[in-house]
């Protein structure tokens, strides 16, 4: 998964299709993120000390990361994504429709640089 938290993502599929938000906290473990603004429910909290009135809560909860898609810096579309290594040997992540580097992913290695 190439989504890392504040990135900005298109839900593609679900409740929420075609809303756009910024990932608050991506769970690797569970293939999941939670998107500001998606997926939003209510949590009924029970009248107590810290909370007399009682009330509802309405918080977010994760989606699965299948369902969304990374938006494209240059077209402002959500897009697939690859990664591809550069002439110097770094390595990059780009966006599939339009060909631009959406971000570094590492330093440039001699290893998988191209040779002269």
């Amino acid at each position: 998964m190439f989504i890392r938290k504040d990135d900005t993502v298109e839900v593609i599929a679900g409740d929420d299709k075609g809303a756009r938000g910024k990932v608050l906290r991506v769970m690797r473990a569970q293939n999941k993120l939670v998107v500001e603004g998606v997926n939003r429910v209510y949590r009924h909290l029970k009248p107590s000390r810290k909370n007399p009135q009682g009330g509802r809560l309405s918080k977010e909860m994760p989606v699965d990361a299948s369902n969304v898609a990374l938006v494209d810096p240059t077209t402002n579309k959500p897009t697939r994504v690859g990664v591809r290594y550069l002439d110097d040997g770094s390595k990059e992540l780009y966006a599939k429709k339009s060909g631009t580097r959406i971000r570094l992913l590492s330093k440039p290695d001699p290893k998988y640089a191209k040779k002269k």
